[in-house]
């Protein structure tokens, strides 16, 4: 056979050998079947597992404690310090006590004020009486309470007694005595509670509402203001400077 003819033929057979292949055929790659989740049940999801998350509640709202507290009640202190005493539930014509002790005693400021007027002269006659002169020697002083406090018969005053002057509770303001209308009983400390008035209205400064109740609780070192009894007897009056009607 010419040499193009046998070369054809070469090529041939070399292209029938090829499309026979010369090594195993390999089965193609399959994907595996999926599996069909049992009816009524969720696929079950993939990736990492699902953690639980937990929420904290929050604690139950308390209410804040108040920031504004009410005041501390002034300290009070009875009026005569040292010495023993006694005293009645009653007085004569008008509110007032009157606190029996040894002359001498010291007259303290029952709480922290101002000093309020001040007599130092027994001015007092029994012939004619005179309600202003009473008192004999005197001191009366504002609280910081509100209340005006009197105290009468005194022997003697302190001399940084003065009007206008702070003192403290238990600050001596005088002695005890029996100046003025005292003069024939015994030695005693007239004391009165009323609301403050202008200079000289002796008939209210001398007492408008009784003080035995608060002496009962300062002599047990108690408390007892006061303060609410004198307001309400100034509302009841009408006046702070009603009229005298009684040993004028």
């Amino acid at each position: 056979m010419p040499l193009p003819d046998r070369r054809l033929a070469v090529a041939l057979l070399l292209v029938a050998a090829l499309g026979t292949g010369c090594s195993p055929s390999r089965p193609a790659a399959t994907a595996p079947a999926a599996t069909r989740a049992p009816a009524g049940t969720a696929p079950a999801a993939t990736g990492p597992p699902a953690t639980a998350a937990f929420t904290t509640a929050a604690p139950p709202a308390t209410r804040a404690p108040s920031t504004t507290a009410r005041p501390a009640p002034p300290g009070y202190a009875f009026p005569v310090r040292g010495c023993p005493v006694s005293y009645g539930h009653s007085h004569h014509d008008y509110p007032a006590t009157d606190i029996f002790t040894r002359r001498g005693c010291v007259f303290a400021a029952p709480v922290a004020g101002v000093v309020d007027e001040v007599s130092r002269t027994d001015r007092w006659d029994p012939g004619t009486d005179r309600g202003a002169d009473r008192g004999g020697l005197s001191v009366s002083m504002v609280g910081v309470d509100g209340v005006r406090y009197y105290g009468s018969h005194l022997g003697s005053i302190a001399a940084a007694v003065v009007p206008g002057a702070r003192v403290r509770a238990g600050s001596p303001l005088g002695r005890v005595s029996n100046t003025g209308s005292a003069r024939g009983t015994g030695v005693h400390l007239h004391f009165g509670l009323s609301w403050p008035t202008r200079p000289g209205i002796w008939w209210v400064r001398r007492g408008m509402v009784a003080p035995w109740p608060f002496l009962d609780s300062w002599r047990r070192g108690g408390d007892l203001s006061p303060a609410r009894a004198v307001r309400t007897a100034r509302a009841r009056a009408g006046n702070a400077v009603p009229a005298c009607t009684r040993r004028c």
